[in-house]
């Protein structure tokens, strides 16, 4: 019996349409600054049961030449993927926005 990997890639939806008004001032632009939360990684998984560490935000390795120990949290040891992903957007206009 052969084994099936399933690959599920997931696409963020397209951003919107600009309105009327952004269109008048296209030098508006989006910044968007994303951080890494806390920890959802459950440590008691083989045994059936649900127990999270505690973790409450990623900070990274040290490490700054070695790109996969920066992606260890330097807190709890675990892989970035595992904290919950926070994305925050901003609007940034220039000086001649109202």
């Amino acid at each position: 019996m052969t084994k099936r990997r399933v690959v599920l890639k997931r696409e963020e939806p397209p951003p919107s349409p600009p309105s009327s008004m952004d269109s008048a001032n296209s030098s508006n632009t989006m910044r968007v600054h994303v951080r890494y939360g806390e920890c959802q990684r459950n440590h008691a998984a083989n045994v059936g049961g649900y127990a999270v560490d505690g973790c409450r935000e990623f900070m990274a390795s040290s490490v700054e030449d070695d790109v996969e120990a920066s992606l260890t949290c330097a807190a709890c040891g675990c892989h970035r993927n595992f904290h919950r992903r926070v994305v925050e957007t901003e609007a940034v206009c220039s000086s001649d926005c109202e």
